[in-house]
């Protein structure tokens, strides 16, 4: 049971905050608010002692200072730096939220670069009227982040310390 509520609420959370973005330029503070009530009530419950779990909040408040300051100059939207934070509680200090970062980095990059290509060219007047693709088109908004951070997310969740328990657990 702990094992599929892990494996489905992170993942759905990733989902959900990319497709969101991708439509509305929002990610809604119910991903965020679930993502870090799932932890605290699933981490104790997989035996993860109360100084790790401690940890991981010291992660989640270190990453929400950074965003929140990066949000504060206007160079990041509030529900990536909330989200940055959620996911930062259930990697943890370590290789996993360091992996994030980078990955979520590249993504953002790679996102950039194609979101300008595409709005430049023929291509966004033709196909910028469909749902999904009306704020990649659209060159007076910003780019959705959180499809890369949800892309991020899903990379390294395997390796985080509750997607790797979860995986174990299901092994045996």
């Amino acid at each position: 049971m702990i094992e599929a509520l892990i494996l489905v609420i992170f993942p759905f959370c990733m989902v959900y905050a990319a497709v969101s973005d991708m439509i509305t330029m929002t990610i809604a503070n119910r991903v965020s608010v679930l993502l870090v009530a799932t932890f605290l009530i699933v981490a104790p419950l997989t035996g993860m002692p109360l100084v790790v779990i401690g940890l991981h909040v010291l992660a989640a408040m270190a990453v929400l200072a950074v965003t929140f300051g990066l949000f504060a100059l206007g160079t990041m939207g509030g529900g990536d730096a909330k989200l940055l934070a959620a996911t930062a509680l259930w990697m943890g200090f370590g290789m996993p939220l360091a992996e994030y970062a980078v990955l979520g980095a590249v993504w953002g990059g790679l996102l950039t670069l194609a979101i300008l290509v595409y709005r430049n060219s023929p291509i966004s007047d033709v196909t910028g009227s469909f749902l999904l693709l009306r704020k990649f088109a659209d060159r007076r908004v910003g780019i959705p982040y959180g499809v890369a951070l949800g892309a991020a997310g899903l990379m390294v969740f395997p390796s985080s310390p509750l997607g790797a328990w979860a995986m174990q657990a299901l092994i045996r």
